[in-house]
C-alpha cells in the first residue's frame, strides 16, 4: 500500500509539472500568475466544516481593446490566404510644368500620370479544439459549482482574445516579417532624440521642450501632410503623469497640461493611450534590441494609413461525438498583422 500510495503522488507531481509546462505559454507575458497551477483538479480534501463557495474566481490578465489603438476590419476577405490593397501614387512632374504661353499652345501639353503599387497582408489561420468526456461532466457536476463545458469555451475564447490582442501590437512571435504589430513594423521609423527619458520624470524645462517638439517630429517625418491623433504611452510612464508639470506652480499635471496642448496644436486633440507592451520587459523580444524599449509612437487612427484585418472572426463549430462518451468542437478564425500603408504617419520614438 505504501508503494502504491508513492506511485499515486509521484503521479500527481508529474501531472502537476505537465500542467504547469503547458499553460506557461499560454498568454505571452500578461497573465497574473497568481494562481498556483500545481492544485489543479477536482479532487480536493473537505471535512464536515467545510463550505463550497458557489462564486468561482478566474484567472485575470492584461487586457486592452485594440480597436481602440487600431483600425479593426472584420469580415472582408473571409477565408483568403492573403490580401492585396493597391497603393497609388503619382509620378506627375511639378505643378509648373503643366503652365504654357501663346508660343507654346499647340505643343505637346505635359502629362499628368499615376502609378500603383501593391501591399499584401498575409492571412493565418487558427483553430483549437475543446474537448470533454462524460467523466469530466460528471465528476465537475459532482463538485457542484463549476461548469468544465463552460469553463474550458471561456478559456478558448479568451485565448483567441488575448492572441490578437498581442498580435495587433507586436505581431507573431515565430513571423515578424508577414505578420507585424503596431508597435514593430520595420517600415517606420525611430525617433532616438525627442524623447531621452520617461516623460513624468522630466524637469519642468525639459517637458517644456518635449512639447514644443514631439508634433513637430512627427510633422517633419511625414512632410507635413498629416496631423497625427494618437499617441501611445508606455504604462509605467503613464502611471507618474499625474506629477505635476512644475512644484511651483503645481496646478496641472502633466497629463493634463499634454492633452491641453496636443489640442491646441491639433484640430481635435490627439488621444494619449497607455500601452504595456511599449516597455522594455515586455517587448524585448520583439523589437530587436535585445533588452528592448521604451516605445512611444505617435500615428494618424485612419484606415488608409494603418489597419488589421479579421477576415474570419471567432466562431464555433456545433459539439460533435463518435461514442456519446467523448465530445469536441472547434472555434476558428482568421487575421493578418497590422498593415501601415502609409509609414511616414507613423513614428516611433524610443530610448
Amino acid at each position: 500500500m505504501k508503494g502504491l500510495n508513492s506511485a499515486r503522488d509521484a503521479q500527481k507531481a508529474s501531472m502537476a509539472r505537465h500542467n504547469a509546462r503547458s499553460l506557461a505559454g499560454m498568454t505571452i507575458r500578461n497573465a497574473s500568475g497568481d494562481i498556483d497551477q500545481t492544485t489543479l483538479g477536482y479532487q480536493i480534501a473537505l471535512d464536515t466544516l467545510t463550505y463550497i463557495r458557489k462564486q468561482v474566481v478566474e484567472q485575470r490578465f492584461y487586457e486592452v481593446s485594440p480597436a481602440d489603438y487600431i483600425p479593426i476590419a472584420v469580415g472582408e476577405g473571409a477565408f483568403s490566404q492573403s490580401i492585396l490593397t493597391n497603393l497609388t501614387v503619382s509620378t506627375s512632374r511639378d505643378f509648373e510644368s503643366g503652365v504654357i504661353n501663346q508660343a507654346s499652345a499647340n505643343a505637346r501639353l505635359e502629362a499628368a500620370d499615376a502609378a500603383v503599387t501593391p501591399k499584401t497582408m498575409q492571412v493565418a489561420n487558427w483553430a483549437k479544439a475543446v474537448g470533454y468526456s462524460v467523466f469530466e461532466i460528471e465528476q465537475a457536476l459532482a463538485s457542484n459549482n463549476w461548469d468544465i463545458i463552460e469553463a474550458k469555451h471561456r478559456a478558448r475564447k479568451k485565448n483567441w482574445d488575448l492572441g490578437i490582442q498581442k498580435v495587433a501590437f507586436l505581431g507573431i512571435t515565430s513571423d515578424q516579417t508577414d505578420f507585424p504589430g503596431l508597435l514593430n513594423d520595420s517600415n517606420v521609423n525611430s525617433d532616438t532624440t525627442t524623447i531621452t527619458a520617461t516623460i513624468s520624470s522630466l524637469s519642468a524645462a525639459n517637458f517644456a521642450t518635449f512639447v514644443q517638439t514631439v508634433v513637430a517630429a512627427f510633422q517633419s517625418n511625414c512632410a507635413y501632410t498629416a496631423m497625427p491623433t494618437h499617441f501611445i504611452i508606455p504604462q509605467d510612464d503613464w502611471l507618474g503623469l499625474a506629477a505635476p508639470v512644475s512644484s511651483t506652480y503645481p496646478f496641472n499635471s502633466k497629463l493634463e497640461y499634454l492633452k491641453k496642448a496636443f489640442a491646441e496644436i491639433v484640430p481635435g486633440g490627439i488621444k494619449i493611450l497607455p500601452l504595456v507592451y511599449s516597455i522594455p520587459d515586455y517587448n524585448s523580444d520583439f523589437l530587436g534590441s535585445g533588452s528592448g524599449l521604451h516605445r512611444y509612437a505617435m500615428y494618424r487612427y485612419d484606415p488608409e494609413t494603418i489597419r488589421m484585418d479579421i477576415p474570419v472572426d471567432y466562431t464555433v463549430t456545433q459539439p460533435n461525438t463518435l461514442n456519446n462518451f467523448q465530445f469536441q468542437d472547434a472555434g476558428y478564425g482568421q487575421f493578418t498583422g497590422v498593415g501601415i500603408y502609409r509609414p511616414l504617419e507613423v513614428l516611433y520614438f524610443d530610448f
